[in-house]
C-alpha cells in the first residue's frame, strides 16, 4: 500500500472563491482520516483533488512517494465511493462489482476470487443477481463500497457515503464500514459533515473551515482538547457552551460569580469560556466543594431520551442574564433553582480576538 501526502494544497477558482487555501497533511497505511467541517469548508474539493477530478492551483499530492498531482484519475490507483452510489442501473450487483476490473483486464478467476471475498465481508452473497433498483439504500451503499474494495487500490476515498440513508440504517452501515476499514491496510480519506461519523470511524480527524485545517488530531483530542473556538463549537452534540465574559484580575465574571482563570502571563480584559453541557456538575444538597459555586434557574427543558438538556438562566446585578445549558439525568427540572460547579479540568478558555485556546492540555 502507499502513504498519502498533501503538501501546501490550494484550489483557487476566482480571487474571491478559494475553497482550499493551504492544506498539508498525510495519511499512513491503515489510517482513516476524516475531513470534517461545515458546507463550503473545502473538504469535498480536497477529496476531488486527491482523486484527480479537480486540478490543484498550487501544491503537491503524493501517493507512495510518487507525485500524482497532475495525473489522470485512472493513473492514480485510487478508489472512490460517491454520495450518490453511482451504480450502473442496468447491471446486476455482480456486474457492478467487476466492471472496473474488467476494464483493467484482470483475469476472470482473479475477479471471481476478489468478488467472493468482498461479498462475504459486506453480506452481498444473496444479492449478486439483483439490479440496483431491487436493492434498499443500505444495500446499494454496500455495493458501492464493495466496488471500491475489489479494486485493491492504494488509497480509498469516500465522499459523504451515508448522507442519503435514514438514521437507523446509517448507524448499521457505519458499523459495517468501521469493520471494513480495520481490515484494510491502505490510507482511507473520508469526507463528512456528520461529527458522529468522524468520531466513530477515524484514527485522525482534520477539522476544516474556510479552506484551512483548524485542527488535525485523534478524535478524542479533537473533542477533549479543541485547538480553537471554532473546533470547540463545531464538534460535540449538544454544542459546547461558549460565553464571552469580562475579566477582573485573575477571574472571569459569569454573572455575579467569579471563575478563576488559568495561569496566564497577562490576564486579558475579556475571555471566552467553554464548557460542554455534559461536563457541568450539579451539586447535591449535602455536597461540599472548594470550587466556585454557581446558581441559576431552569427556564427550558428539552427531553433527549436518556438525558434532559436544560437551559439555566444565571442572573447578574446589571439585569443581563447569562444562559448556560447542562445535560442532566431525566427529572422534573422545570423552574428549579440549581446549584452547580464548572470542573476546571473540563473548562476551556479561548482568546476573544483570535479564537485560539489560551491553554492547550495534553
Amino acid at each position: 500500500m502507499a502513504k498519502l501526502e498533501l503538501i501546501n494544497l490550494n484550489k483557487t477558482f476566482t480571487p474571491r472563491i478559494v475553497p482550499v487555501k493551504d492544506i498539508s497533511l498525510s495519511v499512513e497505511d491503515g489510517e482513516v482520516l476524516t475531513l470534517l467541517g461545515p458546507s463550503g469548508c473545502g473538504k469535498s474539493t480536497v477529496l476531488r483533488m486527491i482523486a484527480g477530478l479537480e486540478e490543484p492551483t498550487k501544491g503537491q499530492i503524493l501517493i507512495g512517494g510518487r507525485d500524482v498531482t497532475y495525473l489522470k484519475p485512472g493513473d492514480r490507483n485510487i478508489a472512490m465511493v460517491f454520495q450518490s452510489y453511482a451504480l450502473y442501473p442496468h447491471m446486476t450487483v455482480y456486474d457492478n462489482l467487476c466492471a472496473g476490473l474488467r476494464l483493467k483486464k484482470v483475469p476472470q478467476d482473479e475477479i471471481d476470487r476478489r468478488i467472493t471475498e468482498v461479498s462475504h465481508i459486506l453480506g452481498l452473497d444473496d444479492l449478486m443477481q439483483r439490479k440496483p433498483g431491487q436493492l434498499s439504500g443500505g444495500q446499494r451503499q454496500r455495493v458501492a463500497v464493495g466496488r471500491a474494495l475489489v479494486r485493491r487500490s492504494d488509497v480509498f476515498l469516500l465522499d459523504e457515503p451515508l448522507s442519503n440513508l435514514d438514521a437507523l440504517l446509517r448507524e448499521h452501515v457505519r458499523a459495517d464500514l468501521k469493520q471494513i476499514f480495520s481490515a484494510q491496510n491502505a490510507p482511507v480519506v473520508y469526507v463528512t459533515h456528520d461529527q458522529t461519523e468522524a468520531m466513530t470511524l477515524s484514527t485522525q480527524v482534520a477539522v476544516l473551515n474556510n479552506g484551512y485545517v483548524q485542527q488535525l488530531d485523534a478524535p478524542e483530542n479533537i473533542y477533549n482538547h479543541p485547538a480553537n473556538q471554532f473546533v470547540a463549537g463545531f464538534v460535540g452534540s449538544p454544542q459546547m457552551n461558549l460565553l464571552t465574559l469580562p475579566c477582573q484580575g485573575n477571574h472571569a465574571l459569569l454573572g455575579d460569580f467569579k471563575i478563576p482563570l488559568p495561569d496566564l502571563p497577562t490576564p486579558p480584559p475579556s475571555v471566552v469560556l467553554g464548557i460542554r453541557p455534559d461536563h457541568i456538575h450539579l451539586l447535591e444538597a449535602d455536597e461540599s466543594t472548594d470550587r466556585p459555586i454557581l446558581k441559576g434557574k431552569v427556564f427550558l427543558v428539552e427531553n433527549l431520551g436518556m438525558n434532559n438538556l436544560v437551559s439555566i438562566r444565571i442572573p447578574n446585578s446589571q439585569g443581563k442574564a447569562i444562559v448556560l445549558r447542562a445535560l442532566l439525568p431525566p427529572a422534573t427540572w422545570a423552574n428549579r433553582e440549581l446549584t452547580f460547579t464548572l470542573p476546571p479540568e473540563l473548562t476551556h478558555w479561548f482568546n476573544v480576538q483570535s479564537g485560539d485556546a489560551l491553554v492547550r492540555r495534553s
